[in-house]
């Protein structure tokens, strides 16, 4: 009764709902090592090199876990989350795919998610997971899943609420829900676009955010969003949904650009995403509309961490210059006007006086 989980792609959205209902069927979860040097370019030295980043690291993942002695791994195909809502090729075909490059011997626990066919939904999804440690029993499973929703529901809840990603998920993971109401403020707002297994892998990331934060510089992310504020956000830049993970991008960048505290926006995506590079194209074509500067950071297994710093501060650094600017442009007109205002006085009362 015990399951690997590959610390990479879904789990950043899912692991909390996998936790609490693999823990209700008293299934043990044995997790991959965060990502380092070696698991990445374990995984790039088994696919072709043209396969995105975040696969690669998947696929290293995998035999951290197969090194740990775990021979059963969850490796979940999620088709689509809703009706003609679709994943990439890579994630929907991923169970093929790691079947494929590591040929040893284990077990692939491959079930289904797809919401555009009939009877394909979330709980035969859940029941293919069952299955595999022969629990068949529907009533336990649906238990088991309000236990994987409300650990799920509690994790969000306090990210919306501005906690930080680890700090929500250890609380989350532990029954307990914290709600932040009193934010602290900041000099620079920004918005980073990204998808949370890019956002939240610090090797992937480079701490990102841990970085801006070090520059008095508050990030605010899609997951600090609710559905219906992405959804909103897409129809901004004159889309429609079609990617699973559109809202953490289009969606995400749509609410931030109509947002005035936001003082610039940073996106983060992986080389050779194609879903990605059309988002991308899409938002940098509309921020031009909204007058407020973009910085794209795409990143690979080479990408070096002093280039990237390097970016970083220069944008951060032309975010400060241009909201002094503006405080001193908007000091100055005030100022202007009060002496037009004074000088209007003035003369008037000379009027008043020649009378």
């Amino acid at each position: 009764m015990q399951i690997g989980i590959p610390r990479a792609l879904m789990y950043y959205n899912y692991y909390t709902f996998w936790y609490g209902f693999l823990n209700a069927l008293n299934i043990e979860i044995v997790l991959s090592d965060k990502t380092t040097k070696n698991i990445m370019f374990a995984g790039s030295s088994l696919v072709v090199t043209e396969t995105c980043l975040p696969i690669k690291i998947y696929t290293g993942h995998v035999l951290n876990l197969l090194e740990k002695g775990v021979d059963k791994i969850l490796v979940p195909s999620i088709q689509s989350i809703s009706h003609k809502i679709y994943n990439c090729s890579k994630i929907r075909g991923l169970p093929d795919l790691i079947k494929n490059v590591i040929k040893k011997d284990f077990t692939i626990i491959d079930a289904t998610l797809d919401k555009s066919q009939k009877d394909q939904g979330l709980y035969y999804f859940l029941k293919g997971i069952a299955a595999h440690f022969s629990i068949f029993d529907e009533k336990k499973i649906r238990e088991a899943s309000k236990e994987g929703w409300k650990i799920y529901n509690n994790f969000n809840v306090m990210l919306r609420s501005g906690i930080e990603y680890e700090k929500a998920l250890k609380l989350a993971l532990n029954g307990q829900v914290v709600v932040q109401s009193d934010e602290p403020e900041f000099p620079i707002n920004v918005a980073v676009i990204a998808h949370g297994y890019n956002l939240y892998d610090d090797r992937v990331s480079m701490k990102l955010i841990s970085k801006l934060k070090a520059m008095d510089v508050k990030a605010h992310t899609a997951q600090n969003l609710t559905v219906e504020q992405m959804k909103k956000g897409i129809e901004t830049l004159g889309q429609e949904l079609y990617w699973a993970n559109e809202y953490e991008m289009s969606g995400a960048a749509g609410h931030y650009l109509q947002d005035n505290k936001i003082d610039g926006l940073i996106t983060l995506t992986a080389f050779g995403c194609g879903p990605d590079s059309l988002m991308i194209d899409r938002i940098s074509r509309k921020i031009h509309d909204f007058k407020k500067p973009l910085l794209n950071l795409t990143v690979d297994e080479h990408t070096g961490e002093a280039g990237f710093i390097t970016r970083l501060e220069a944008f951060v650094d032309m975010l400060y210059r241009k909201k002094r600017a503006g405080i001193i442009n908007k000091i100055s007109l005030n100022e202007s006007k009060t002496i037009r205002k004074t000088s209007s006085t003035d003369t008037q009362n000379q009027v008043n006086l020649n009378k």
